[in-house]
């Protein structure tokens, strides 16, 4: 269906890859995967026809139809969240109209037989087509997917205008899935979602008869709607024919191959250039030299893929605090007239890892802010043990960095006790390598700019992180970075992530905000998810 031919694509004077091929089949479900800059978004754009490759073909079959999602959602506004959603397919709009026209002609009663007759008969064929495309149900299905994706019915007729971003991204893919498309391209479709939207939307898209083509950082969500992963990596576009979890295993039985193939190679030219050095001044074998020396030349060298840039980092171990790290006695909390909690009692004790948990409004960030003090409870106590340095990280830790600062300025002025060389280890641990320290702040995405504030809260001798969706604007390579450095840290941690597989690799306890109340499951994420399956 989407057809993928010898592509080469060349972006500031640098290639992205050459030679990429590939299909994309009706129904199949498709991941791309590849590190920050290698092209992924650019071949979404060549796809829709936004920008063109360089070399090669992409082509769709005729007929087929598709919708592009991404975080471009442009600007939104002038008429409801619902009609926003309807309004997306332009064809069946067309139909829509072409109908109205027709049923206006009608409504004519001097009008003569023939043109009637010939009248319906044209608007019997429009409307087959309109009951096929979905028209006549079309708001039924614009309704069930706002609601799936957590804009609730009274919301459905508010005006766009009085939608946040994160809301208008959620209108955004409404419009998207509702068109029914053929294919589907996604660029970070969970971005901004919450646990119980993104579990929606991965039921909703696995269940869907047509074909996606998506990204994500959200590793459990491609290893359960994808089927297929490509990948962009070092110039090339390699197919895995399995999850991403297959893609993993299998990359590295691929890696192992072509190192040993590398090695057989390397000793046959060896032995190669060996007999030529030896016998290359002897007149007796010029001939068998000159052979050895054209089949060498004609051989492809195998070569190996670079490793991933993996930087190892030792953390500093925080000072051990109190054995109570936080205790909590009969704490409310309201907003207003609106209560969040009450009658909270909860014991966390040190190096433990514990994940707050709860559907979206609970009250899981209300919690955090309490105890880490950035407001304080309605009632009841709130106490922190002795000796306990709090490390909080929340999306207003991004604000507080100085934008006119380089990465490495702001760094030094958070811990000026280090030395630089240190600093410039931290900082390639966070994937902050070469001239990326001296980018300034306000030129840094929020990926880069979690990272940061990650760095310094890992390295303030903190002995309870307190850490709300920490994960947000990550990609997949630095959730991964970062779940490495949080499952060595030696303090406790309370934290808030929508990532299942960080939940799942990190969280040892789970508190579960709900109701007003907090539930505390003595296991892990697994153990929980069994609990209250």
């Amino acid at each position: 269906m989407l057809n993928i031919s010898n592509v080469s694509k060349i972006l500031g004077g640098e290639t992205l890859y050459q030679g990429a091929s590939f299909q994309i089949n009706p129904g199949e479900k498709v991941g791309l995967v590849g590190p920050n800059g290698s092209g992924k978004t650019s071949l979404f754009r060549m796809i829709i026809g936004e920008e063109s490759p360089d070399t090669g073909q992409i082509s769709l079959s005729d007929g087929a139809t598709m919708a592009y999602f991404s975080q471009n959602v442009g600007e939104l506004k002038g008429q409801s969240a619902l009609s926003e959603v309807i309004s997306g397919n332009a064809e069946l709009k067309t139909l829509q109209q072409q109908l109205d026209h027709y049923q206006t002609k009608l409504s004519d009663p001097e009008m003569d037989p023939d043109e009637m007759n010939s009248i319906l008969e044209q608007m019997g064929e429009v409307q087959t087509k309109f009951e096929k495309m979905g028209g006549y149900d079309i708001e039924v299905r614009a309704e069930e997917v706002l609601t799936g994706l957590g804009i609730t019915p009274e919301l459905h007729h508010q005006d766009l205008a009085l939608f946040s971003g994160g809301w208008k991204m959620r209108i955004a893919l409404a419009k998207v899935l509702v068109i029914n498309p053929d294919i589907i391209i996604m660029d970070e479709p969970t971005n901004y979602l919450d646990m119980e939207t993104i579990l929606w939307l991965e039921n909703w898209l696995i269940n869907y008869k047509g074909a996606i083509f998506m990204t994500t950082h959200d590793r459990d969500f491609m290893n359960n709607v994808c089927k297929k992963i490509v990948e962009i990596n070092f110039k090339k576009v390699t197919v895995y024919s399995g999850n991403f979890d297959f893609y993993e295993k299998e990359r590295e039985v691929r890696r192992s191959q072509i190192i040993a193939e590398h090695s057989r190679q390397q000793d046959m030219l060896a032995k190669e250039e060996e007999f030529i050095a030896r016998f290359k001044a002897r007149a007796s074998h010029a001939a068998q030299v000159q052979s050895r020396i054209k089949k060498i030349e004609k051989i492809e060298r195998i070569e190996i893929p670079p490793e991933e840039d993996k930087i190892s980092f030792e953390f500093p171990v925080p000072p051990r605090g109190s054995d109570d790290v936080i205790s909590l006695t009969n704490v409310a909390k309201s907003w207003g007239d609106h209560l969040v909690f009450e009658n909270l009692d909860a014991l966390v004790k040190r190096s433990e890892k514990i994940a707050v948990v709860g559907v979206n409004g609970a009250g899981k960030s209300t919690l955090l802010k309490v105890i880490g003090g950035d407001t304080e409870a309605t009632q009841g106590e709130v106490k922190i043990g002795p000796s306990i340095k709090i490390g909080y990280f929340s999306q207003y830790s991004l604000e507080v960095l100085n934008p006119e600062n380089t990465v490495y300025d702001q760094i030094r002025s958070e811990l000026p006790e280090v030395s630089d060389g240190y600093i410039r280890n931290l900082l390639a641990a966070f994937l902050f390598r070469g001239d990326d320290v001296l980018k300034k702040i306000k030129y840094l995405s929020g990926g880069e700019k979690s990272r940061l504030v990650l760095s310094k809260i890992l390295n303030q001798k903190n002995n309870l992180l307190i850490l709300d969706e920490p994960t947000n604007h990550l990609d997949m390579a630095s959730r991964e970075l970062l779940l490495e450095a949080l499952k060595t840290y030696q303090g406790t941690i309370l934290f808030v992530s929508h990532d299942r597989h960080f939940l799942h690799e990190l969280g040892e306890k789970v508190f579960e905000v709900s109701k007003g109340s907090i539930q505390i499951y003595p296991g892990n994420y697994r153990y929980y998810l069994e609990k209250t399956a």
